[in-house]
């Protein structure tokens, strides 16, 4: 029972900025744009944010104040570095896939050097511990507590509220109407009066949001605190790719698509603590590669069925209908 607690525990933390990054994803593709920078864009938020918790950890201030204003920073470096590939993608109709491309490949060269000849190391050390015991009510509730509210970050917290407020604004609201429909007939958006180029840009500046804060979630709750802005976010924003695709551009099924490739990672990781994985005597390391094992297998037999938004990639030429 212990075990399954602590995997639990620790299965959260890891969604969580899948989950983000993923759901970032959805937007901008879901307008239109192609999102291969979401690597990029999600350690341009660790990077700055604990760049930030960095130069403020010695305020006095209380670690969740921090984390919140840390995310906040994040998310206002992602929307700038998305904002790259939007102006790109968008208004120079440069081809989406490269462009994200050579975004992912230009951020760590950047936080590398700036890191190097600032520190004299590959990233950003901080000494704030984010890590919450208990939290106070909430953490009393039987069985439910504990899995959710003892021994976690805040980061689970916001980010399922997070996933509340984006399910609600992409289903319930005529914005999220708008930005679905630019991204499977933009000429017909047009036609009624929607601003398709708009409309993308919204899309590409929320998944700059939601990768940004994903990224410094990820250096909070994966990295636990230490050398949190390190020069890489561990393949992350490629895994979410897989997530958003696994689940199909739709909010509620990457949630589970996040919690299924978190509980593989988890489970990678806790393998002394599972008597029976323990056993078998495989080396740790293939234990380690089972979420992107099970991304490439998963991937491989449900891309067939994928429905991607039609309009997905193709630059909008408003004297085209």
């Amino acid at each position: 029972m212990d075990t399954l607690v602590y995997i639990i525990q620790n299965t959260l933390p890891v969604m969580i900025p899948l989950l983000l990054v993923a759901l970032g994803g959805m937007f901008s593709e879901r307008s239109g744009v192609i999102n291969i920078a979401l690597e990029g864009i999600m350690l341009a938020g660790a990077f700055i944010g604990t760049l930030f918790v960095y130069f403020i950890q010695g305020s006095g201030m209380e670690p969740q104040v921090i984390l919140i204003l840390a995310m906040m920073v994040a998310a206002i470096a992602g929307v700038i570095y998305a904002l790259l590939l939007g102006v790109a993608a968008i208004h120079m109709k440069a081809d989406q896939t490269i462009s994200g491309t050579a975004l992912n490949m230009l951020m760590p060269a950047i936080m590398l050097l700036f890191c190097k000849m600032t520190f004299n190391s590959d990233g950003v050390t901080t000494n704030v511990a984010f890590y919450i015991q208990k939290i106070p009510v909430l953490g009393d509730i039987p069985f439910i507590g504990r899995l959710l509210f003892q021994k976690t970050y805040l980061t689970v917290i916001l980010g399922i509220l997070i996933l509340v407020i984006v399910t609600i604004v992409f289903y319930k609201t005529k914005f999220g109407l708008r930005l679905r429909a630019c991204g499977e007939h933009p000429q017909a958006a047009d036609s009624v009066g929607i601003n398709v180029y708009r409309m993308r840009y919204a899309g590409v500046i929320l998944s700059g949001i939601l990768g940004g804060i994903g990224g410094f979630f990820y250096a909070v709750s994966v990295m636990d605190g230490n050398s949190n802005g390190h020069t890489g976010v561990a393949g992350f924003g490629f895994l979410a790719l897989a997530v958003m695709i696994f689940g199909q551009w739709k909010p509620i099924s990457i949630f589970f698509a996040a919690l299924f490739f978190a509980f593989l990672r988890t489970v990678a990781y806790s393998v002394p603590l599972i008597p029976f994985l323990a056993n078998l005597g495989i080396d740790n390391a293939i234990y380690k590669m089972l979420p992107y094992i099970a991304t490439m297998i998963i991937l491989a037999f449900t891309s067939g069925k994928s429905r991607a938004p039609k309009a997905e990639g193709i630059p909008y030429d408003k004297g085209q209908r």
